[in-house]
């Protein structure tokens, strides 16, 4: 009867424990998160509470299964076990608890220097993002190589592989240079401010917004919502457009091929009243010259302004149709044409008669020459 009973105080003991445990912490976290609602803290301190109990139980089973006398025959093993939990669960344990510290950081900052200096929240979301990464991989590191400590073969190891190490090192150095290199690429650009998550690039011709940097490779998201995965190396080897650098301002162009008899101050004004009808534009300035000409239309180009490249965007596609219309409704004349009006006649050459213009627009039939024209002309030539 010992042999059962003991086997379930002792497990079912420790689970309760656990419980009661784990729910007394979340009540606690509950009742802080609710007295202080300016910081995030304790409510993502509460994504802790899982791991947080595995460790609480596995600890607890730890250290009385032996007085339990649960499988005895396979008491190495259950005790290897439990260690294994123990250590996997506390790494665990350990991350949750640096993302929470670290988001609640960046929070603050973020509310803080929000309006006033974006670029540089976006940079310290960038490097922060990077640095719990760098965290969950050394945690996670530390963790498998306890775990593999705690066999004795791994142990009884240890020497050859420490003897090993320098081969091994540049075996795995030259094997995975293109890895290292998009490693050291990734720190590069996290704390030399290359470019930012949030930040509008135009990388092969493709215009987006940086919406994941990892240690590795980058994610870009375009406006039609795709994404396009890149190495981090891409960006420190090639040349790339950031719109977001410095200040977010930008301006834009829009250009019409019109006809040259084109109004060009009545242009200006509607350009005006355009621009005063959309809201993305941000009113520093405006501006519409004749940019270049060609024999049959004139190249009109206007500069406009916006606070970002969104809304730039937006105020392009505003102005180019809201000034198409309003040319085809009051100026249908400035718009391109295409000319169907015939060749003119080829000059006469010397010695030769004109050549008869065909009827048309503009042109009368020329009269059939004589044959006389052709008998006295040559005549004429030869006695020169």
């Amino acid at each position: 009867m010992e042999t059962i009973l003991r086997p379930l105080i002792v497990v079912g003991g420790s689970v309760l424990l656990t419980l009661v445990i784990g729910w007394a912490t979340d009540l606690l976290l509950r009742k802080a998160d609710g007295r202080h609602p300016e910081t995030p803290l304790w409510g993502l301190l509460r994504r802790a509470r899982v791991p947080y109990q595995i460790v609480i139980c596995a600890g607890l089973l730890r250290g009385s299964y032996v007085e339990a006398e649960v499988f005895p025959e396979h008491q190495t093993g259950v005790g290897r076990t439990l260690t294994l939990a123990l250590i996997g669960s506390a790494a665990w344990l350990v991350v949750r608890i640096a993302a929470a510290v670290v988001e609640t950081s960046y929070s603050r900052y973020a509310h803080a220097h929000a309006e006033r200096d974006p670029a540089r929240v976006r940079r310290v979301r960038t490097q922060v993002s990077l640095i719990m990464r760098v965290v969950t991989a050394i945690v996670g590191v530390v963790a498998v190589s306890s775990m593999l400590l705690t066999f004795p073969a791994m142990r009884a190891a240890g020497a050859s592989l420490l003897a090993s190490a320098g081969i091994i090192g540049i075996v795995a150095g030259v094997a995975a240079q293109s890895t290292l290199g998009n490693l050291f690429a990734g720190f590069q650009i996290a704390f030399g401010d290359m470019v930012r998550m949030g930040d509008t690039v135009v990388v092969d011709g493709e215009w987006g917004t940086v919406e994941e940097i990892t240690l590795t490779y980058l994610t870009v998201r375009t406006w039609d919502e795709r994404r396009i995965t890149m190495p981090v190396s891409y960006f420190t080897s090639k040349p790339f457009e950031n719109w977001s650098r410095g200040t977010p301002q930008m301006t834009g162009t829009v250009y019409w091929h019109l006809d040259h008899s084109a109004p060009m101050d009545p242009m200006r004004e509607r350009l005006r009243d355009l621009l005063r009808e959309c809201p993305a534009w941000d009113g520093r300035n405006y501006n519409l010259t004749v940019t270049d000409t060609t024999p049959t239309t004139m190249e009109v180009r206007a500069l406009v302004t916006a606070k970002d490249a969104d809304d730039i965007w937006t105020v392009r596609v505003a102005v180019r149709e809201g000034m198409i219309r309003w040319l085809a409704d009051e100026h249908p004349y400035a718009l391109p044409r295409v000319s169907t009006a015939e060749a003119a006649p080829r000059p006469p050459r010397d010695g030769l008669p004109h050549a008869r213009r065909s009827p048309g627009a503009g042109s009368r039939p020329s009269p059939e020459p004589s044959s006389r024209h052709f008998t006295e002309r040559p005549a004429k030539s030869r006695s020169r």
